[in-house]
């Protein structure tokens, strides 16, 4: 039994309020569910919002500590690794907010915070596989043909979806609508593109809505296929949701 959880971009008091709503406890300071279910992140789990280092910390306390948590990396996660390698990546579409909040801690802050995301990334398998391959969890999605593979291809896919090779104004990736043509046995939850409700259309789920833009923050309960939100905090930015013609 799980709860995947959409985008957080740094929006924990919301993933508190969601997981409370969900029926979890936070009486040992980290969210347990007295029937046994657990959480599944499907990545960006920073930048943009206002705490992306409590949510970093919280989830490596889960999933690395507790093991009672599933964790796939995001866009936003793979360039947040690339800036704690020391790689040149641009501090803009949101790492400046994580980088800012990296910088006011102290030293021996910084270096345990580093440790503990690095560990979480380099552990987190590129998607997730469960409930024995009936259920896929992938940041932007993925095609039924490349479940199980893990190649150059398939990594572009997973974490920016099925893009074009073309830019929109914002400077961000032009996007295919891959779900309304995926025809796979297993349910494929993912988030990345911003939508005003939980989209669920040929066995997928897109459980992003767009949190940190002001929307929701969205749980898929499996195998119910419920969802539960939350309002987001956030001042509302409605040119990044999405619509789709479905």
């Amino acid at each position: 039994m799980f709860d995947v959880i959409g985008d957080i971009h740094g929006c924990y008091n919301e993933f508190i309020t969601l997981t409370q709503e969900l029926g979890y406890s936070w009486t040992n300071g980290f969210p347990v569910h007295p029937k046994g279910r657990q959480l599944v992140f499907l990545g960006d789990l920073t930048d943009r919002g206002p705490a992306s280092i409590e949510v970093v910390e919280i989830v490596y306390k889960l999933v690395i500590e507790e093991k009672q948590a599933h964790y796939t990396p995001g866009n936003h996660c793979d360039k947040l690794y690339r800036f704690f390698l020391g790689r040149n990546v641009q501090h803009t579409h949101g790492l400046e907010t994580t980088v800012a909040e990296y910088g006011n801690l102290s030293t021996k802050g910084q270096a345990r915070v580093r440790s503990h995301f690095m560990k979480l990334f380099e552990q987190a398998p590129l998607y997730l596989q469960m409930d024995n391959g009936n259920l896929v969890v992938a940041h932007a999605g993925i095609r039924h043909d490349y479940i199980g593979k893990t190649s150059k291809k398939v990594k572009t896919f997973v974490l920016y979806g099925d893009i074009t090779g073309e830019t929109n104004p914002d400077g961000t990736p032009v996007r295919r609508d891959w779900a309304k043509d995926y025809n796979g046995d297993p349910c494929i939850v993912y988030g990345h593109t911003p939508v005003e409700k939980p989209r669920k259309i040929n066995n997928t789920w897109n459980i992003d809505t767009g949190c940190v833009f002001g929307g929701m923050l969205t749980a898929l309960r499996y195998p119910e296929m419920e969802t539960i939100s939350v309002p987001s905090t956030m001042p509302k930015v409605p040119e990044k949701f999405r619509s789709f013609n479905d």
